[in-house]
């Protein structure tokens, strides 16, 4: 499943932000890149233990945690915190595909990357290029966001980031493990979900939406795990 999560940041948010990272310091982007992805890869990031990208990441993950479709389509469990780049000047990332397994700097907890995130701060008419291209089940997708919206789609997928020919694109991008691995079996729990919503803002409770809520949760109790 792939699906685009707009104004996840107001755009107040994204204006401090923006401030923050282009006072920041940047490095190499290979940081954290694995064998395979470390040859295709050309951007700037901020490195992990970066004070900007701490800060940073505490409002993404606030914000998300607030954010009912994103909960619904993730069904987070682990979120890695959230990693900030730079393409300019011609950079790019050829196609790869996520690690599996992302251990989170300085501890020793290891996160099951099912989804993977991006969620872009520059705006669409701020650079040219830098289109997030996935190949998966659902076809080819180029996607190039507003600022604050940001994209999900699962870690399986192959993807890149075509060169930035003009301007500067930033953007954050990380991981998370879901209560429910399979991409399938989140798909339909969120359907049903989105489904159940829909019916409760246009009837009021009855019989059978909480029939069909305790069928969801069956499944879900089923599905998950903590």
């Amino acid at each position: 499943m792939l699906l685009k999560i707009p104004a996840v940041l107001s755009k107040q948010q994204v204006a401090d932000a923006k401030n923050a990272l282009l006072a920041a310091q940047w490095s190499d982007g290979n940081i954290t890149a694995g064998y395979q992805s470390a040859k295709t890869k050309n951007n700037l990031q901020l490195p992990s233990d970066s004070q900007v990208a701490h800060e940073l990441g505490e409002v993404i993950l606030t914000a998300l945690s607030q954010n009912n479709l994103f909960m619904s389509a993730a069904l987070p469990s682990k979120i890695f915190p959230p990693l900030f780049n730079c393409y300019q000047g011609g950079q790019s990332f050829g196609t790869h595909v996520d690690n599996a397994i992302r251990q989170v700097p300085g501890t020793p907890v290891k996160v099951r990357t099912d989804l993977s995130m991006t969620l872009f701060f520059s705006e669409p008419d701020e650079y040219e290029g830098g289109e997030l291209v996935m190949e998966d089940t659902f076809g080819s997708q180029r996607i190039k966001l507003e600022a604050g919206d940001m994209v999900l789609y699962p870690s399986t997928s192959l993807h890149r980031v075509t060169p930035v020919t003009k301007g500067r694109r930033l953007a954050s991008f990380f991981w998370l493990q879901s209560m429910v691995s399979s991409d399938e079996k989140r798909s339909i729990l969120f359907d049903m979900d989105m489904a159940i919503q829909a019916l409760r803002s246009k009837l009021d409770d009855s019989p059978e939406i909480v029939q069909l809520t305790g069928v969801y949760h069956n499944l879900l109790r089923q599905w998950a795990q903590t």
